[in-house]
């Protein structure tokens, strides 16, 4: 069976104007490269907001509707764990489309996500905790998805769940997680690491790294098929090209299929007060714009050192070279405590955590900083928070109170 894997479109992702169709153009022409197989896995974070603005859903829309003006291949649908719904099952007469939600669809229990309302309009099979078994020609390919969980309860959730490889079919194990070495962000520790997954399956397949990867874990493949649009900023996405992979289960073969996305590079620049370091910094902006380019480069300059520059004359340069490339600039500051602190908040933004996950991650931070024991869920405190009930998080925190209920 041909599987195409495609992860992190993060549809409607827009820092500034000029990159607003990026998201939407990128996820088009993997999702149009990948119409030739029998069967598409998306890995996560299909879009970049819980709540998707209609703009991102009328893409989503075109774009997914691509595989319903496809033949179905011989593909079927043997087994499923779950009640499909009557619109899903629609699905499975075209070319089937299969996926998981990532952190950033990750909707509040009860809730309806983008993923699962992609489902409800017989566009996708949604997999959360649960296993699909397909067929062709013979040959079966099992798929197993875990959607996105905060990172404290992958490892336990995924215990729990504790999904085994069936005898007879090509077993896919599909998350949307950190996994140690690969960390998206490393403002939550992640409890998955390279060997404590599950064994025996053929492939592993993770989301939510935003770079390509593939290695090979004893007998398993595994691969993370990185982000199809550059969110982060950061110098591993200057290295690796976007794009999403292909798998052909009979041969075990993978394929990497890089897309037309925007170039990006990114450059760090060690300046001292001696240097001339608008100089500098112009003429490495020249360097990296010289050559043709179907779209306008993005070029992030990172400014370490001593070197005296305003933010007018960065400015300024942002301006100059505006008809040429996107510039994004940063710079490195005297003061260890200040400059931690403005990392950690730059790393919330430019991981494109969601708005929930970065209160969270800063609550978490503050109270560790205070020294409270973690005797509670900061995740309870956070709650209570957002719903305005100060008095009872403060009394959980001060050891007043042992439960989430108000004290009368």
């Amino acid at each position: 069976m041909k599987i195409s894997i495609i992860s992190d479109a993060h549809l409607g992702f827009s820092p500034v104007e000029k990159l607003e169709e990026d998201s939407y153009e990128n996820f088009e022409e993997a999702f149009t490269k990948a119409l030739d197989s029998d069967l598409i896995i998306l890995a996560g974070d299909l879009f970049d907001s819980r709540a998707p603005k209609t703009k991102a859903w009328a893409y989503a829309l075109k774009i997914l509707s691509k595989a319903t003006l496809q033949e179905n291949r011989g593909v079927n649908l043997v087994e499923i764990d779950k009640q499909l719904k009557e619109a899903s099952r629609k699905t499975l007469e075209h070319l089937p489309v299969v996926a998981i939600h990532g952190n950033h669809e990750l909707r509040a229990k009860g809730e309806i996500n983008a993923i699962e309302a992609l489902e409800n309009a017989g566009l996708l099979i949604y997999l959360n905790i649960n296993k699909a078994v397909f067929e062709k020609d013979g040959e079966k390919v099992a798929i197993f998805g875990l959607s996105h969980v905060p990172e404290r309860f992958a490892k336990d959730v995924l215990d729990k769940w504790n999904p085994r490889p069936i005898e007879g079919c090509f077993n896919i194990l599909l998350l949307h997680q950190n996994i140690d070495p690969f960390v998206y962000s490393p403002l939550e520790q992640p409890t998955l690491n390279i060997s404590n997954l599950p064994k025996g399956f053929d492939l592993i397949v993770d989301g939510h790294i935003h770079v390509s990867t593939q290695e090979k874990i004893d007998n398993t493949i595994f691969i993370i098929p990185g982000s199809t649009v550059t969110t982060q900023f950061q110098a591993s996405e200057a290295q690796t090209p976007k794009g999403f992979f292909k798998i052909d289960t009979k041969l075990k073969k993978v394929e990497f299929v890089e897309i037309n996305a925007r170039k990006f590079f990114y450059e760090t620049i060690e300046l001292s007060r001696e240097q001339n370091a608008r100089e500098i910094i112009e003429r490495k902006i020249r360097e990296k714009i010289f050559g043709n380019f179907n779209k306008q480069p993005i070029v992030k300059i990172r400014i370490t050192g001593n070197a005296m520059i305003s933010e007018k004359d960065l400015r300024e340069l942002e301006r100059k070279y505006q008809d040429s490339c996107i510039l994004f600039f940063t710079k490195s500051l005297e003061s260890t405590e200040l400059t931690q602190k403005l990392e950690f908040l730059r790393s919330l933004k430019e991981s494109r955590t969601s708005l929930q996950e970065i209160g969270l991650n800063i609550l978490k931070k503050s109270l560790d900083e205070l020294n409270f024991k973690n005797s509670f869920d900061f995740v309870d405190i956070f709650n209570l928070l957002a719903d305005e009930e100060v008095d009872t998080a403060l009394n959980i925190l001060l050891g007043q109170q042992k439960t989430l209920r108000m004290i009368k």
